[in-house]
């Protein structure tokens, strides 16, 4: 049986999202397995932006609207996010904001949430709790048999958080 994974790395200014859909096999790690391409597929990825020039109320209507979106094209079983993890504090409370409509919209959609600290998701893709971006996103292209590295950056971290869904949904 399929199923059809969302991953989200949250922010007010960009939003990353990635969905994969992916079989039953659930790997212990990805950083020791062969590319698992037959396992699991790339549905799509973005972000949702949201322009500084807007009032807060905007901007969180916008993610609101925005992920109502994305959730209705990828149609997914579970919903992976990343944790908060801030090097500013100025930005916890904005960054807060969003993530509380990001979690209003999961819940209004019933969706099973899961979510990672940035160590879990870099010790999944690469094996290394402190990889560091480059590392993540080369696994991420890697894993999914993609020529390329997702961008922008959000968008291949929130396939990552995705990828690490599919690794510990079962455990």
């Amino acid at each position: 049986m399929n199923k059809r994974i969302l991953g989200l790395d949250p922010g007010l200014a960009i939003l990353g999202f990635g969905g994969i859909i992916c079989d039953d096999y659930v790997p212990n790690n990805l950083y020791s397995t062969a590319i698992l391409t037959q396992s699991v597929k790339l549905i799509d990825f973005g972000v949702i932006k949201t322009p500084a020039k807007l009032d807060m109320a905007q901007r969180l209507c916008t993610i609101y609207d925005d992920l109502n979106a994305v959730i209705a094209q990828i149609q997914p079983d579970l919903v992976a996010i990343e944790k908060l993890f801030f090097y500013r504090m100025g930005n916890t409370i904005a960054i807060a904001q969003a993530r509380g409509v990001v979690m209003l919209v999961l819940g209004q959609h019933n969706l099973p949430i899961v979510e990672f600290t940035p160590a879990q998701i870099k010790q999944t893709m690469t094996g290394m709790g402190n990889a560091d971006k480059f590392q993540v996103q080369e696994a991420v292209a890697q894993e999914l048999n993609l020529p390329y590295i997702p961008k922008p950056d959000d968008a291949a971290d929130a396939l990552a958080v995705a990828l690490t869904a599919w690794c510990y949904r079962d455990k």
